[in-house]
Formats: structure tokens, sequence, C-alpha cells
């Protein structure tokens, strides 16, 4: 095999990973009309069709997905063996990419970008904010961070904040014109501030605990966003009351832009972790980045 053949299947399997020409362009680091005819010569050469393209989806052929199958494999052998060179290396050097969630992305990565650098100044650091729950493994990441009851049983994971809590909260505002709920169930008299699941577009059902049983209410209301800070402005607005855990709103509590209600019925939940695949090498960009992110000195 010669290395372009090698590189332009390395192509072909990004299409297939990413789902899209654009995004596996910009992962590749090249123009989507250069990985289009890329992946047009690469089907001349074979003879057959790898791909099916409509102008809303690509996705692997039979005959693709089985190439794919048997390709990958040796795509991740060879990843593992320039790992393994890379290692014996006295600093971390390389790609390091991460999958996270916009929290955990603005929240615990932003602000130590600048001392990761300093420290490790050959590691380009490729960070994909995601909120959807992306299989690490089929997208080649190095690592993700997700919560901890989201966690795959067979991947190597590491506690990055304590448990977290849910809090529902509105503008004081709106609690003088409707009141505070006493119990969750009140929720349906009030206007309530929806948010929707990036992974599936479901709406997320707000859940609740009262003596150790947990339970969930569907509510209704003016709004529904996938984004939590929309989510959150609206409530700063006085147009209804939101439901998030309590890192997106603890500035606004202490000032008291937003109250909290329904208190004693706030369930907490494991926390953010990161995550990586236990059958890979852990490289040591990967160390050095969780050693930068379980130091609480920011």
């Amino acid at each position: 095999m010669r290395g372009t053949d090698f590189a332009n299947l390395n192509a072909f399997a990004a299409v297939v990973e990413q789902g899209s020409f654009v995004r596996a362009a910009a992962h590749l680091g090249v123009t989507p009309s250069a990985l289009s005819q890329t992946i047009r010569q690469v089907e001349e050469r074979l003879g057959v069709r790898l791909l099916n393209r409509t102008t809303r989806s690509v996705a692997p052929t039979a005959v693709g997905e089985r190439l794919y199958q048997r390709f990958r494999p040796s795509v991740e052998e060879l990843e593992a063996a320039v790992a393994e060179a890379v290692s014996t290396r006295d600093r971390p050097a390389g790609m390091l990419r991460i999958n996270a969630p916009r929290s955990a992305a603005i929240g615990l990565i932003a602000p130590r970008l600048g001392r990761f650098h300093r420290s490790n100044p050959d590691v380009v650091l490729d960070v994909m904010v995601d909120d959807r729950l992306t299989d690490i493994v089929a997208g080649r990441y190095d690592a993700g961070i997700r919560l901890g009851e989201r966690l795959e049983k067979d991947m190597v994971a590491v506690r990055l904040t304590d448990e977290m809590e849910m809090m529902a909260v509105a503008s004081p505002d709106y609690v003088a014109r409707f009141g505070t709920p006493q119990t969750p169930h009140d929720l349906h008299a009030h206007a309530c501030l929806n948010w929707r699941w990036p992974s599936d577009g479901s709406l997320y059902r707000w859940e609740f605990e009262e003596d150790g049983r947990e339970f969930e209410v569907a509510v209704d209301g003016p709004l529904i966003a996938n984004d939590v800070e929309v989510v959150l402005q609206a409530a700063i607005q006085g147009i209804g009351i939101a439901y998030t855990s309590h890192e997106w709103i603890e500035g606004w509590l202490q000032e008291g832009i937003l109250i909290r209600v329904l208190e004693r019925f706030s369930p907490k939940f494991p926390g953010m972790y990161l995550y990586y695949p236990s059958r890979r090498q852990q490289p040591p960009a990967l160390r050095a980045f969780i050693d930068c992110l379980l130091d609480r000195d920011v």
C-alpha cells in the first residue's frame, strides 16, 4: 500500500466516523471540496461506491462499511504504536483530542488552558465542545468528560469534581408575582423553562428526591431551549422557573439575582469525570492534562 492510499483510506474513515464531509474535513484540516475529491478518487480506483451521499447526510454503503470495519483496527494499532514511541520522550508532545460538554469545557478546561500550554508547549490540545453522548472511541478522542452517572463501564474514570446538586431557581420578581411552589407537583401551576437533550431532542424531565425516593416531573412553560444559558437568562428575566445544576448559577445565587425554590427536594448526583478506554495506553500528554485538571489552584 502506498502512503497516499493509507491517507486516502484514513480520510474515508473520518467521513464514516463524523457522518459529515464538513465535520470530517474540519477534523482532517482540509476543505470539504478537497475531501470530497479524495473520496471520489478512492472510489474510482477501487471501482466501487463506498459512501451514499444525500444533501443532508452521508453513510457508508455495505461495501464501505465492510472496508471501514477491516481498516479501522489497523489505524488504531498505528496510533498506539506512535503513542508508545512518543511516550519515550522527556516531554509530552503531539495532538491530544478531548470531548467535553460545554459546562466542563468552560468550567474545568478553559481556566487552565494557559497553565497547561506553558507546562506542555509541544502538545496541541483539540477540544470538541459537545453536549451529546458521543462515542469517544468511534470519534477517535483520547479522552472525554461527562457526568459520572453516564459513564460506560469499560472506561478508566478519573473524578474531577465533587457531587453536584440540581436546583430549581427563579428570579425574585417571578416569586413575588406568582408565589413559591411548595412541592414539585406544584410546578404544574407555574411557568417552567424546559431544556432539551442535545443527544436526542427529548425534553428533560425534572428529577427530584423525597425521603430517599426519586421521581421525575414533566413540566410545561413558555420556553424550550437546548442551551442552559438561554434557559437561565429567561429565568433571570422573570419568565419562569429553571432547573439546572449548581455550577451554572452559583454566582447569581450569591448576588440574589436568582433564588432557590423546592430546595428540600433537590437531589445530588455524581460529578464530572474524565474517562478514556481501558485498553489504550495512557499517553504522556493525557497524563499531563489530567494532572492539570486535578490541580485546584487555578
